[in-house]
């Protein structure tokens, strides 16, 4: 039995078939970590998450920034820019729409795995929390998009946050902060402020901000943590326990699996998406 984090697949679903022949998946004995980003770009964005939602008990999924901007838009809250040639709309014009929304809505926004000491986030943790924290967080921004009355107050959790963390913050701003920080964050000030609009390599830090897995204080180091989102990173972030594994499949650059068992990649070519002018 072995055990593969996949990076973002962004609803491309036949280079996703293909990175699982290429590792010769086993439904019956393998497990997949999905990292998050599961839709939005690519051709096939429901089957991706029919796909997935059919593995059951053997996948972990994450959700990512598109995840949760999804199921914003789902709520009524959001309306998503119109960039690209194959946005949301197969997903929210399904015929199983509300089913897949549901279960989209009970998946997670990280997970730990003692017998890899693997931490699996989409985009990363703040470098002050430890494991604990994260845990804690995750689940609370879990039962809120868990709760009944979600919709009628994504707009409390989804957006933009320029404060800093602090452990006081409570309610949905609380939820916000974390949010922005699983799904969103690149680079970070070690007060807590995140940066949105940096989307380069680490080299591309704006002045004050480092990439959140450089901080020499960060209470995550004895963990391995496998992350996504990032793309221009191209897979490396320059820590042996800390694996970037977007190397942009949905912008013709490659989807790739990490064998947890080993620290072995796998990849194949990605696909390139129309980008509306």
């Amino acid at each position: 039995m072995s055990t593969y984090a996949i990076g973002d697949v962004h609803g491309c679903y036949d280079q996703l078939q293909q990175l699982l022949a290429h590792i010769k998946f086993n439904q019956q004995q393998d497990a997949l970590w999905f990292v998050g980003d599961l839709i939005n770009g690519g051709p096939k964005p429901v089957e991706v998450l029919r796909f997935i939602k059919s593995l059951d008990e053997r996948s972990v999924c994450i959700l990512g920034n598109h995840d949760i901007a999804l199921l914003a838009a789902a709520s009524g809250h959001y309306t998503p820019p119109k960039d690209r040639t194959i946005g949301f709309e197969p997903i929210l014009e399904a015929p199983d729409r509300d089913e897949l929304l549901i279960w989209m809505r009970q998946q997670k926004l990280a997970h730990y795995d003692p017998k890899f000491n693997a931490l699996v986030v989409h985009a990363g943790v703040l470098p002050t929390w430890d494991l604990a924290t994260i845990q804690a967080l995750a689940q609370e921004v879990a039962t809120t998009l868990r709760a009944p009355d979600i919709n009628a107050n994504f707009d409390k959790i989804f957006g933009d946050t320029s404060f800093a963390w602090s452990t006081d913050l409570t309610g949905f701003e609380r939820v916000n902060y974390a949010i922005n920080c699983f799904t969103r964050m690149r680079f970070c000030s070690l007060s807590g402020e995140l940066d949105f609009a940096a989307k380069g390599g680490i080299a591309t830090a704006p002045a004050g901000f480092i990439p959140w897995f450089t901080a020499p204080t960060r209470l995550t180091q004895d963990l391995n943590i496998i992350f996504g989102h990032w793309s221009s990173l191209k897979g490396k972030t320059g820590i042996d326990n800390v694996y970037a594994i977007d190397t942009g499949c949905v912008w013709g650059g490659s989807l790739t699996a990490l064998r947890l068992d080993d620290w072995t990649r796998f990849m194949v070519p990605g696909f390139a998406y129309e980008i509306i002018r």
